[in-house]
């Protein structure tokens, strides 16, 4: 009965990821950046060997470097509509810049092939990779139903998922009445009925620099699930289904541009997808000063060369 009845909320919360994923389908332009041509896996990767190595970073950054003007264009929307493979040509062109303050929103998107269908249902191809590729477009629409965004307290090295704020899955937390909880601006079909929407701050995570697992050639901010039972707020249930002794969730990011991170989630170091962050207010006020050249905030290791001089 109870599976029953997640079930149908799950069903119920998936429409209000809808609005993303329609807008997505409507096919952004797609970015200006120079992409290499993907060849034959020439090994695996160290840090992740369950992903195949097929782009030399450092000779893409060498050759291919992004531009401001070229990561000025760049969006939540039509990143995701990109190739797996691309998208990580874009986030190996990147540094970490400063490390987030406050509320960013969130969208999310899982691997996608060539030929812009999910990349596992691309892989098993035939009649059973069309339904693969239904049940992860499902499973995007339930992220973005329930998964806001992200809140970050800076000084304290701590982070807080945003997730929506659903009087049933009350019976799903230890205890409710001890989540801390915000408001943030509307999104989606709830805009249409409030300016705002009333979220919880669950899953808590550590905030630090370090290696990324997809190129460790410069530091990412990494968004640590492990170690998170003194942080206040931190309740059993749900908050250690990402930790250690859960899915053993750990997040980088990258910042694209001024207020606009792109990040990559993993499971016990297995990749799962990417996400964007996202604060329009910090986005309108420093895009001039990014395209004219302006120092970028480096608190992370930025490498041995920095990024290229494009940038």
């Amino acid at each position: 009965m109870r599976k029953l009845f997640l079930l149908l909320l799950l069903i119920a919360v998936a429409g209000g990821g809808y609005w993303f994923m329609f807008l997505r389908d409507q096919a952004p332009e797609r970015p200006s950046a120079d992409f290499a041509d993907e060849k034959p896996a020439t090994g695996l990767d160290p840090d992740n060997p369950t992903r195949e190595l097929h782009v030399d970073f450092a000779e893409l950054e060498r050759t291919k470097p992004l531009t401001r003007e070229e990561r000025a264009r760049l969006t939540p929307a039509n990143l995701a509509g990109l190739s797996q493979e691309e998208v990580d040509q874009i986030y190996g062109r990147l540094s970490a810049g400063p490390i987030p303050d406050g509320y960013w929103d969130g969208g999310l998107f899982f691997p996608r092939g060539s030929g812009g269908k999910t990349r596992m249902g691309e892989i098993i191809g035939s009649v059973l990779g069309e339904i693969v590729n239904e049940k992860v477009q499902f499973a995007e629409r339930i992220g973005h139903g329930l998964w806001q965004g992200k809140f970050f307290f800076k000084e304290q090295g701590v982070l807080r998922n945003a997730i929506q704020d659903l009087k049933l899955f009350e019976i799903l937390i230890d205890d409710p009445t001890k989540v801390p909880k915000a408001e943030i601006p509307a999104k989606g079909w709830r805009s249409w009925i409030s300016s705002t929407s009333d979220v919880w701050q669950l899953f808590p995570a550590k905030l630090h620099c370090g290696q990324s697992l997809l190129d460790g050639r410069r530091e990412s901010v990494i968004i640590d699930y492990a170690y998170t039972d003194d942080v206040d707020g931190y309740q059993e249930l749900p908050d250690s289904l990402a930790g250690r002794r859960g899915l053993r969730i750990r997040d980088e990011i990258r910042m694209v541009r001024p207020g606009f991170y792109l990040g990559r989630a993993y499971a016990d170091r297995i990749f799962l997808l990417n996400f964007t962050l996202y604060d329009p207010a910090i986005a309108e006020a420093g895009m001039q000063g990014f395209l004219n050249g302006e120092d970028i905030t480096e608190e992370c290791w930025p490498g041995e060369t920095g990024l290229a001089a494009a940038n």
